[in-house]
């Protein structure tokens, strides 16, 4: 993530940009913030999820609490994979083939579906805390 903030800094304003153009119905759950917000937002997530690879139990709460506060906001679990879709696409893209190589794709889309994984168990538990 440091090479592709190197070779992009506004990274996750591209992100959004490209969420939103491919999947304009996203647009209103992300209201709450100016885009500015939003994007220092999914940088600084995405930050310390780098830093703390190697602390399961932080990780795991951490990312737990994430999915269960995404509920609050509307996001349903059918919206992951195409937040993830759109993400590693703007990853690849601002990274470029040097630096997104098969290996690298390969490792950021398993990183994704563990992240997910643990999101959606956070929002599994608030719906049947809310219910």
């Amino acid at each position: 993530f440091e090479e592709i903030v190197k070779r992009a800094p506004e990274v996750t304003t591209l992100f959004y940009e490209r969420l939103f153009t491919e999947h304009p119905d996203l647009r209103p759950l992300f209201r709450r913030n100016t885009p500015q917000v939003q994007a220092k937002m999914m940088n600084d997530t995405l930050l310390a999820i780098i830093d703390r690879l190697e602390d399961a139990p932080w990780l795991r709460a951490g990312l737990v609490m994430l999915g269960a506060r995404h509920v609050d906001y509307g996001i349903t679990d059918e919206m992951y994979p195409r937040v993830g879709a759109s993400l590693l696409a703007t990853l690849a893209e601002a990274a470029g083939p040097e630096v997104w190589t098969p290996p690298v794709a390969d490792a950021w889309a398993q990183a994704y579906v563990a992240i997910t994984s643990m999101m959606l168990d956070g929002a599994k538990a608030r719906r049947r805390s809310a219910a």
